[in-house]
């Protein structure tokens, strides 16, 4: 139920207070969004944290000029894989063997077949892919945020090619994917801080199929 509570707690704040997050509760953030799971456990993205006030004010007017760019604490940056290819496949499998200390014939035969697909499928494709992954991990990114009662702003409103260029992600063969600050509501200053939170009907939302 804690978390649950916590979920109701949260909301998208439009304004942030420029107070720090300490940096314990940082790193169980970003350590639940490592943790999370994704397709053949490739976990094709990385994560950009951006606390530099230089960086974020270079990427508020890409944002849509949202003052939680600037305001928050630290900008969370969901990067995807431009694209698959084999090395980077390979260094996933070769890692999880590494660390099982032992190989398996189906698991590499799975390996193979994942050579045999993602490399040869055009780079949007494969960006798209990985993108939802990234997603995934994004998400729980936000529901450890309200565990540790810290606000989190989900962000699709930015222009990805510019955020690219600022932070250099082309370079890295990465995409922006999607933005979240991390930070400390502002109520004095946010619309949306006490509206009650809308969301369907769980009888709307589920279809129970026996």
């Amino acid at each position: 139920m804690e978390l649950l509570d916590k979920l109701n707690w949260r909301y998208a704040a439009k304004a942030m207070n420029g107070e720090k997050v300490a940096q314990d509760k940082v790193d169980r953030i970003i350590e639940a969004a490592r943790l999370a799971p994704t397709s053949s456990g490739l976990q094709p993205f990385e994560i950009m944290v951006v606390t530099n006030e230089e960086v974020k004010k270079k990427i508020k007017p890409v944002a849509w000029n949202q003052s939680v760019i600037t305001d928050c604490s630290h900008l969370l940056i969901f990067a995807a894989w431009d694209t698959y290819t084999a090395e980077r496949i390979n260094t996933m499998f070769d890692l999880t063997n590494d660390i099982r200390g032992f190989k398996n014939e189906g698991w590499e035969n799975y390996r193979q077949m994942l050579l045999d697909t993602y490399p040869q499928r055009d780079a949007e494709t494969n960006f798209n892919h990985a993108a939802k992954q990234a997603y995934i991990a994004f998400s729980q990114a936000i529901a450890a945020a309200a565990f540790e009662g810290v606000d989190a702003t989900p962000l699709e409103g930015f222009d990805p090619a510019a955020v690219d260029e600022i932070l250099g992600l082309r370079e890295k063969g990465l995409r922006s994917a999607v933005l979240l600050p991390l930070g400390y509501r502002k109520e004095e200053a946010d619309w949306l801080v006490n509206l009650v939170k809308v969301r369907k009907s769980t009888e709307d939302l589920v279809t129970m199929i026996d």
